[in-house]
């Protein structure tokens, strides 16, 4: 049956007629029948099948909307995140050479070890002194406080800005390969300081040096606390 036929049917003249019983005319109940059951039929294919399909293509849609907002949101971004990395780059190299980690403090003791083997020194002492706390007041005073000073200052409450690490090395060689020595540590990828050293020309040995020297590394609070 098509269903084209059912626009000619008069809903008034259907209602008149099961009103007044007029269930004789076949044809018409049929082509009734027939519309209500493709009416039905449609109904349950749309909302069964049809209807999810396009709501999870709406929500795809809506969630592809949302991420190119988000693209052109980073995209003015990067701009001012570039700036702001460019700007903070400075302060990163300055610190990461200038701050040990624990490790990089067992790094150091070794390379003195190994630079003084390397020119034929021979080393007679060396030592690695106990972290010394350094707080705001430490720096205004001298630059060589006592670790019990720092101590105390740190109990009155004050932040600890940075820990000094002493190193303390006695060597023994000829003069040119302590220079030769002094030229491999200075070439570190971290900031040595030099404390103190003191020279002296050995008397029972011609041409042979003593070193003692002091030098000293510093490590961030989170390291040494």
């Amino acid at each position: 049956m098509d269903l084209a036929n059912l626009k000619n049917i008069n809903v008034n003249d259907l209602f008149n007629k099961l009103k007044s019983g007029g269930f004789g005319d076949k044809k018409l109940l049929i082509k009734f029948g027939i519309g209500f059951g493709a009416i039905l039929i449609f109904l349950i294919i749309y909302y069964v099948f049809v209807s999810p399909v396009i709501k999870a293509q709406e929500e795809k849609l809506r969630i592809m909307n949302e991420n190119k907002e988000k693209i052109i949101e980073f995209n003015n971004n990067i701009g001012s995140l570039t700036t702001a990395v460019k700007k903070l780059e400075p302060d990163y190299e300055k610190n990461s050479k200038l701050f040990h980690s624990k490790k990089e403090v067992e790094d150091l003791y070794q390379n003195i070890s190994k630079y003084a083997l390397l020119n034929g020194l021979s080393i007679i002492n060396l030592k690695k002194s106990e972290p010394q706390a350094v707080n705001g007041s430490a720096q205004e005073n001298t630059e060589n406080n006592s670790e019990e000073n720092s101590n105390s200052e740190n109990n009155e409450g004050q932040q600890v800005l940075y820990f000094k690490i002493p190193v303390e090395y006695e060597i023994r060689g000829n003069f040119l390969s302590y220079l030769k020595f002094r030229r491999a540590l200075s070439k570190s990828s971290k900031v040595i300081n030099y404390e103190k050293e003191e020279i002296t020309t050995l008397q029972e040995v011609q041409g042979q040096i003593l070193s003692k020297s002091t030098i000293s590394i510093v490590g961030l609070p989170n390291e040494y606390q």
